[in-house]
C-alpha cells in the first residue's frame, strides 16, 4: 500500500494507494529474524498445510527435510529477500507508525510520525 512509482513526465497527477488512506502502519523486523521465521513457518507447514493433496505446495511435503530447507533457503534469497529489500523495506520510510518486533513476535518499539 505504501509503495509509490515513478511519476509521469508530463507533470499529471498519479494517484497512488496511500492517497486513500489516512493512516498506515509498517510492521518491520530486523531481516534475519524475518529470515528466521520464514525457514521456520515453511519448515512447519511441511507437516500441516503442504501435506493437503490439493495444495499447490504439496511437492515441498513429499521431499526429505534437508531438501526441504534448501528449498526453502532458495525461496527465500532468490523471491522473498529480493522483494524485502527492493519493494517493502522502501515503503518504510511513508509509514504513519513503525512497530518493531522482536524475535518472539512482541512488538517492542513503536514509532509515530509526527502527524
Amino acid at each position: 500500500m505504501l509503495q509509490s512509482r515513478n511519476l509521469p513526465a508530463d507533470g499529471k497527477i498519479v494517484p497512488m494507494v496511500s492517497d486513500f488512506f489516512d493512516f498506515s502502519i509498517y510492521i518491520d523486523a530486523e531481516e534475519s529474524l524475518i529470515h528466521s521465521w520464514y525457514v521456520n513457518r515453511f519448515m512447519h507447514l511441511r507437516q500441516t498445510a503442504f501435506r493437503n493433496p490439493d495444495s499447490f505446495f504439496k511437492r515441498y511435503a513429499e521431499v526429505g527435510e534437508e531438501e526441504a530447507l534448501s528449498i526453502a533457503e532458495g525461496l527465500w534469497q532468490n523471491i522473498n529477500l529480493k522483494n524485502l529489500r527492493q519493494n517493502i523495506l522502501p515503503t518504510r520510510p511513508r509509514a504513519d507508525l513503525i512497530l518493531q518486533k522482536g524475535p518472539n513476535h512482541l512488538t517492542e518499539t513503536v514509532a509515530l510520525r509526527k502527524l
